[in-house]
């Protein structure tokens, strides 16, 4: 299955609920260019739904550790909402778990951006 993603406002957050792979090409590529779209509207509040992600390799850590890192040189927020199981699995074994606030409840994730 190819990746998609679908933005929507909540409050000031704007969440990016991702399904599909997120891999090198298509999937990283897609993450790539909407956290640059969002960069340049102004919506620095981004919280990354994955529960939906069946995959994710390298290159879409690396994209998620760049989007971060984008982000917040923008002076902005990005966050980890629901990760699926194996996306758990691949922050927690490469460490990027720990740079990002992960939440499973949206509303206490929306808040935390305040």
């Amino acid at each position: 299955m190819s990746a998609k993603l679908n933005s929507r406002q909540v409050g000031e957050v704007t969440v990016v609920d991702l399904e599909g792979r997120i891999s090198l090409g298509e999937g990283s590529t897609m993450l790539r260019d909407e956290l640059r779209h969002l960069i340049s509207t102004n919506r620095r509040k981004i919280l990354l739904n994955l529960a939906d992600v069946s995959y994710m390799d390298s290159a879409g850590v690396g994209q998620l550790v760049a989007g971060f890192t984008t982000v917040s040189a923008q002076g902005g927020q990005l966050k980890l909402l629901n990760p699926s199981k194996r996306a758990k699995q691949v922050l927690n074994m490469t460490k990027v778990s720990l740079i990002f606030e992960v939440f499973d409840d949206e509303k206490a994730a929306v808040v935390a951006f305040a």
